[in-house]
């Protein structure tokens, strides 16, 4: 398709929306060359000052007050579509997007963050937005911040997604079951033999990744390592601080009997859950979708109330993973599965059987056959 031109919205309230954004891009690039894609912070596009303390505010709240978080998760994902509130979110920055997206002139908006595909569905149906606009949910829970009747598409990661959408009153040809977009680079077999010896890590030992996520919010990532490195169970530790330096630098002073391996951030994390026998991290909806796609049975440590609790009982209904909410529990699991090596066969038969595959070739598939 000549002169395709895409614009899409995403933001930088965790990584996980803005790798969604990226890897549709990515395969949009690949299947239509000469498109032109503009890829926008939603929330930075109207108030860069804005878009800073709210940012700093989320990451505060879902790493000391998550309980908090969880409850305005809950209470937001109430507000109707008619009520006063949701009408004031509807008008924020209402001119500035339609001027923008007027000189654009797009053929499709993507939305990988909530809030946005809602604004853009009410101009849909006021006939002030003639392109189409598609959602792309990036959890494995539905959030009302995602439902509007004026989006075009929805694009969702598995079929509880799908029956929510439905009981919402949604179209079921409007929402497509595509798993949720991961790079290409995560659906690739890398050898992990290669892997091992580029990366220099033991190759005999149960390798176990500890993931924080960008911005280093796994709860007690500390003490997991501290449990990890004198196990009695021989193992090597790989972890993963994000752009978290303090963490970095508290990490790389602990020792122990096992090994252990610091990284800060990385854009190799495929490579890392290719050697991974098991891997600890929150279970924001990105990390665990690469976790699948990579077959990596996941252990998930204390979930944050909201997105991530909905996530993290999903994968744990499918058999993908294990929830351990005190460092107990997790102590008890990680050595219960390293024990038992067949259970861990069994959640990696389950990681591989969650999806589709191909979560962002089949979904740039369906946003192509809407235009």
């Amino acid at each position: 398709m000549e002169e395709l031109r895409v614009l899409v919205f995403s933001a930088t309230f965790g990584a996980g929306h803005i790798r969604a954004a990226e890897a549709l891009i990515e395969t949009i690039s690949e299947k239509s060359p000469n498109a032109k894609i503009t890829h926008l912070d939603v929330v930075a596009f109207i108030s860069k000052r804005f878009n800073t303390l709210a940012k700093n505010t989320y990451i505060k709240l879902i790493k000391h007050t998550p309980k908090l978080y969880g409850m305005f998760y809950y209470r937001t994902s109430k507000i109707r579509h008619d009520s006063l509130f949701q009408r004031f979110i509807n008008v924020l920055g209402r001119k500035e997007f339609l001027d923008y997206i007027k000189e654009l002139n797009p053929d499709v908006i993507i939305c990988t963050y909530p809030i946005i595909g809602v604004i853009l569905g009410e101009l849909r149906i006021g006939g002030v937005l003639d392109c189409k606009v598609v959602s792309v949910v990036t959890d494995y829970g539905v959030h009302n911040q995602y439902i509007h009747r004026g989006v075009d598409l929805y694009i969702v990661g598995c079929q509880d997604v799908y029956d929510g959408l439905r009981a919402e009153g949604i179209a079921p040809e409007r929402i497509k079951i595509t798993g949720i977009p991961v790079s290409p680079k995560f659906e690739k077999v890398l050898n992990r033999e290669e892997v091992t010896q580029r990366l220099n890590i033991k190759p005999i030992r149960p390798t176990v990744l500890v993931m924080g996520g960008a911005y280093g919010v796994l709860g007690g990532s500390k003490q997991i390592c501290k449990l990890l490195l004198n196990s009695e169970v021989s193992l090597q530790i790989l972890v993963v601080c994000g752009r978290d330096e303090k963490l970095y630098r508290t990490l790389e002073g602990l020792e122990g009997r096992n090994p252990m391996i610091c990284y800060g951030y990385i854009k190799n994390v495929e490579e890392l859950m290719s050697v991974a026998d098991l891997i600890i991290t929150k279970a924001g909806g990105l990390t665990v979708s690469e976790s699948l796609t990579k077959k990596l049975p996941m252990v998930i440590f204390k979930p944050i109330p909201g997105q991530e609790s909905e996530n993290a009982h999903f994968l744990e209904r499918i058999g993908a993973a294990k929830l351990a909410k005190t460092e107990e529990e997790l102590e008890e699991t990680i050595t219960h599965l390293l024990c038992h090596p067949e259970e861990v066969v069994s959640m990696r038969k389950a990681a591989a059987n969650a999806l589709p595959g191909h979560a962002s070739e089949r979904a740039v598939e369906h946003i192509l056959a809407i235009l």
